[in-house]
Formats: structure tokens, C-alpha cells, sequence
């Protein structure tokens, strides 16, 4: 039966804890990451249902689930939020000089010389501001951004809509295979599991691992592998060493360099496939500021990767390239 409905003010309070709720699936969590009461975000819950006049959560299960009129409403706010949110924090800007808190996640690609030359750069341009910059996995600066314990982060995009993030495609980075150089076998022979080279791997959890794997399973490919691995210069050793083969990207191929002259970069066979890195932001991330960052990265990436592969290895010019 509808619930009646409360002729009352809609509060923006109510549907920013709705969507936190809905994103949660507990007033626990949500209490928390806003620093109220469980008893005080119910209460906001309740009043939007009374206001709509219809139930949104089903209160009896737990974890938290939404009723059909809840999804649907879900939906309808979450670009509105969005937006909203983007309005208050262009509106509220001011310039790159009066900034004054810069959180940035960034994936350990870059530590080598992206990321220290981003931090001269925008600590040079944005004087007044106070920086912390944290390296991780793409899958844990994304999971930052939406909890908002970040204000941008420079990752690898998973194919999914961002729902309440801005993300800005920076560059397509293709997936290639790395073999010792001096290999007898040819490739495909390698690739498909024939001699004694194993396959090298990037750790189960990682999204690079999850893409690959994918891509893997699509082609028919099921190497032997007895390594597992979440650095990307230790899976470039054991490679240089002749201890087996992986499949990275040229990205993080320039990143190795200690190892480069070791070391045999080739397309990958078939269907070729890459991974898309991005800025992504929260709403409040002022579009200066995606700006400054988005010309710079731009500029660090052609510099420090894809003038020298490109150059080496001419087949990459057509897949790895800045995306705009």
C-alpha cells in the first residue's frame, strides 16, 4: 500500500544518504563515512520516503535492499547528484592559487618519473595548496575516489560507468608479450604452452590480471604458469633472467629499463587488446584543476614512454597513443 506523502521541502541531505545508503547497503556504513549517527540517517531516510510517498528500502533485510521503486529512483538522482555536486564545486572554485587540499592516487606506473614531475609541477602552480599523494592498485584508488578519501586519481578504468565520478580518457595502452631476448622458440610456440618457458604472471586480484586473463580465455590460452606476481619490474626481472615469459603492457615496458636491453617486446598474437588509463575525479574536483593535471600527465606520458617505444618498436604507433 503507497505510503502517504508528506507535503514537505525536499532535502538534498536526504538523497545524498540515500544514494550513500543504497551504495553501502547499511546505515552503519553510511553513518560512518558521514560522521552521523545511525538513528540520525534513518530519520533523513524515512523523511525522503514520506516526502515520495513510496518505500525505498525493503527495512527487513539486511544488507540493505532496494525495493523496484527504490532502483528506479536510484537511477533518476544519481546524474543529478552528480551535477549538482559538479555545479557547487566550479561555483566554488575560486583559482588554482587560493586551492588549498589536493588528495591524488596514482597507480605505480608513474612513480619513476611521472608522478615526482606532477608534484613539482602543481606544487609550482597551486603554491597555497597542502598535496598527499598515495601509489596503489587502479582498483583501490577507484573504491578511494567513491568513499572520497581521494580527490583524483590517475588509473587504469574498468569498462563500467562511473556513477558519481568524472573520468577523462588520458591513453590506450595495449597488452603485448615480453620474452627473454634470446629465445629459440618462436612466439606462438611460447604463447600456447610448448617448450619449457612458463608464463609469468600479474597477481589474481589486479584488474591488469583480470583483463588479461579474459582476453586469454577468448583466444585459447592456457599457458602453464607457476608465478604469480603484483610488481611489474620483479615480473621484468625473472623475464630478463630467463625464467619465463608475461604479457604487459608498453607502459609498463619503459617503466623497466634497468632490464630493456634483456628483454623482447611483441605484439600480441591475434585480437589485439589494450587497457584504458584515465583521470578520474569526484564531483568537487574542480574542472582547473582536471585541467592543469590532464595537460601536464599528457605531456609527461609522451615524453617518458611513448616517444621512445614508439620509436623502437614502430607497430605501437597505432594502438599506443593519447586517447583526445
Amino acid at each position: 500500500m503507497p505510503r502517504p506523502t508528506v507535503k514537505r521541502e525536499l532535502s538534498l541531505r536526504w538523497l545524498d544518504l540515500f544514494q550513500i545508503c543504497a551504495q553501502k547497503g547499511s546505515l552503519q556504513a553510511a553513518a560512518k563515512e558521514t560522521g552521523l549517527t545511525v538513528s540520525t540517517v534513518s530519520h533523513h531516510l524515512r523523511s525522503l520516503e514520506d516526502h515520495l510517498g513510496v518505500e525505498l528500502f525493503n527495512h527487513t533485510r539486511r544488507p540493505m535492499v532496494l525495493t523496484p521503486k527504490g532502483r528506479v529512483f536510484l537511477r533518476s538522482i544519481d546524474e543529478a547528484l552528480f551535477m549538482i555536486r559538479k555545479a557547487k564545486a566550479e561555483a566554488s572554485a575560486g583559482t588554482l592559487a587560493e586551492a588549498s587540499l589536493l588528495r591524488i592516487g596514482t597507480i605505480e606506473d608513474f612513480d619513476s618519473d611521472i608522478t615526482p614531475e606532477i608534484a613539482v609541477y602543481l606544487s609550482r602552480n597551486m603554491p597555497g595548496c597542502h598535496f598527499t599523494y598515495q601509489t596503489d592498485s587502479s582498483h583501490t584508488i577507484i573504491d578511494m575516489l567513491r568513499n572520497r578519501h581521494l580527490d583524483l586519481g590517475i588509473a587504469s578504468a574498468p569498462h563500467e560507468h562511473f556513477r558519481d565520478l568524472q573520468d577523462r580518457l588520458i591513453l590506450s595502452d595495449p597488452f603485448v608479450i615480453v620474452l627473454p631476448r634470446v629465445t629459440q622458440r618462436p612466439l606462438s610456440d611460447i604463447v600456447k604452452g610448448q617448450g619449457d618457458l612458463p608464463f609469468l604472471r600479474f597477481s589474481s586480484d589486479l584488474l591488469i590480471a583480470k583483463q588479461i586473463e579474459s582476453q586469454m580465455r577468448r583466444v585459447g590460452l592456457s599457458p602453464t604458469s607457476s608465478f604469480e606476481c603484483s610488481n611489474n619490474q620483479t615480473l621484468m626481472a625473472m623475464v630478463a633472467a630467463g625464467a619465463g615469459w608475461t604479457i604487459t603492457t608498453p607502459l609498463l615496458f619503459a617503466r623497466a629499463k634497468r632490464f630493456q636491453s634483456k628483454l623482447a617486446m611483441h605484439k600480441f598474437p591475434g585480437k589485439s587488446f589494450s587497457r584504458t588509463l584515465s583521470i578520474i575525479a569526484t564531483p568537487d574536483c574542480s574542472r582547473s584543476v582536471l585541467d592543469l593535471v590532464d595537460a601536464k600527465l599528457r605531456a609527461l606520458i609522451s615524453k617518458y614512454a611513448i616517444s621512445d617505444q614508439t620509436r623502437n618498436n614502430p607497430w605501437l604507433a597505432d594502438s599506443f597513443k593519447l586517447i583526445g
